[in-house]
């Protein structure tokens, strides 16, 4: 049971989730996303902290995670002048209500760093601004940090502990933030909700033929997998509930989770994992990582990347595992039916008795990202609609989704280092340089151009 701290501290860190972006429910995606935008980083300290200002970073983390703020100690490490203590207020920002508590790390944060007190909170969160500017400056994490952060992180959810207990990890634990959910540590095939506030995964949903599937409108967003000749369209209401399926498709186990902050549905062949594992079960954490889903294997504890499908931590990292992609097509229902008239669809209740209303998020990423993103490749807005994909032997490439699909629609040639996009549906394929098809999937520009910061961008001829 937990104690009657941590409940506290619960209770503030779901008033600094309500309070994390405008009272819109939105961040404005209309600012200037690149990294001269945030200004010229601070100048960086090396080496060991200083004793006192180390002690004075540890009483801090211990007095946040009884639910208060150590004032004495919070001056301490503003007046230290080592800028890699920002991202430990940033922290702490995160787990701080709105009022005079949050007023004070801006102002520790301000006289830490330089930057105007007046600059974090413009959009409308704090927390938000405050750590956008630490992304986008990139400074290290001060020495024991790994540690700090989880004195911080498990006093919420000890479930955790495991990830940050892995000392040879690659997660980098300065972009991992807290979602505004716990973990669902819920065993496979459990359909209830987490007693304590989870996003549920759906394993193994109903699926019923697409003349059964007139409940879901034509216009809507299916994401469309096909493994072994077999076609399941997942509807994007569903997704938007569950962010997370495990299945089997075409003989082949599959784990795909639906990043609905990054607008990122992917698909992993999760028995593509060594025989020496049992296959993965995923889950969602609820944790993020540059406001994306951080995944974990229930059965082993391992973090994976999201986005790539690599081990990050515990033992499927210790043995080098990254899942094998397959496309992910998002389509309209109508289009992708059409395409694929033997598809299946998840049922309406998802086969476990549930309803879901058809938007479930009701906007709330329609004015820009909620979480932080930091700096963003310029070329493209934070939220414009790529569908990318990596050419083997070459690198990252991507497609304006709504471009691309034009100039086909048009019977334009769409092809960039060599890769060809290619309609499926109204949503896309794309085919490498040797004619096979290369794993793809839908994201927001910031997300894929943040793990594929090498992107070669088509775009249309003008």
């Amino acid at each position: 049971m937990r104690s009657r701290a941590t409940a506290l501290l619960l209770a503030v860190l779901l008033t600094a989730a309500v309070g994390a972006c405008g009272d819109d429910g939105s961040a404005d995606d209309s600012e200037d996303r690149t990294a001269a935008a945030f200004g010229d980083p601070p100048d960086l300290p090396d080496g060991a902290l200083d004793p006192q200002v180390a002690e004075a970073a540890a009483d801090l983390v211990n007095s946040a995670a009884e639910g208060q703020i150590d004032g004495d100690a919070l001056e301490a490490v503003a007046a230290s002048g080592d800028v890699r203590l920002g991202w430990l207020l940033s922290d702490l920002l995160r787990f701080a209500p709105p009022g005079a508590g949050e007023r004070r790390i801006v102002a520790a944060f301000a006289e830490l760093t330089g930057a105007a007190a007046g600059e974090a909170g413009v959009a409308g969160s704090a927390w938000l601004e405050l750590t956008d500017h630490m992304i986008a400056w990139d400074p290290p994490a001060q020495p024991g940090y790994r540690k700090l952060k989880a004195k911080l992180f498990t006093a919420l959810e000890p479930e955790w502990r495991p990830f940050f207990a892995d000392a040879g990890s690659e997660i980098d634990w300065r972009l991992v933030s807290w979602g505004g959910v716990l973990i669902d540590d819920r065993p496979p095939g459990d359909p209830r909700p987490c007693p304590s506030g989870c996003i549920p995964a759906l394993d193994d949903p109903g699926l019923t033929s697409a003349a059964e599937g007139g409940w879901y409108p034509d216009d809507r967003t299916v994401f469309g997998v096909v493994v072994g000749g077999e076609a399941v369209a997942f509807p994007k209401n569903v997704m938007e509930v569950h962010e997370m399926v495990n299945v089997t498709i075409g003989g082949r186990r599959l784990g795909i989770p639906y990043c609905t902050l990054c607008g990122s549905p992917q698909a992993y062949l999760t028995d593509s994992a060594p025989r020496r594992f049992a296959t993965p079960v995923l889950r969602t954490s609820g944790l993020l990582s540059r406001s994306n889903k951080v995944m974990y294997d229930l059965r082993t504890g391992s973090v994976l990347d999201t986005f790539t499908g690599r081990a990050l931590s515990g033992p499927l990292h210790d043995g080098g595992v990254t899942l094998e992609q397959v496309t992910v097509v998002a389509s309209s229902w109508g289009e992708w039916k059409r395409e694929h008239p033997g598809t299946r669809i998840v049922a309406e209740d998802g086969g476990i008795g549930r309803s879901y209303p058809f938007d479930p998020l009701a906007g709330r990423d329609d004015a820009g990202p909620i979480f932080p993103v930091g700096d963003v490749d310029p070329r493209l807005p934070a939220q414009a609609e790529v569908v990318g994909a990596v050419v083997p032997g070459g690198g990252p490439i991507a497609f304006p989704a709504e471009e691309a699909g034009a100039a086909l629609s048009a019977g334009e040639e769409v092809s960039v280092a060599g890769a060809d996009a290619i309609a499926d549906g109204d949503g896309l394929r794309v085919v490498g340089p040797d004619g096979d098809e290369l794993p793809a999937h839908r994201a927001f520009w910031f997300a894929w151009s943040q793990f594929h910061p090498s992107t070669e961008l088509w775009s249309p001829a003008r």
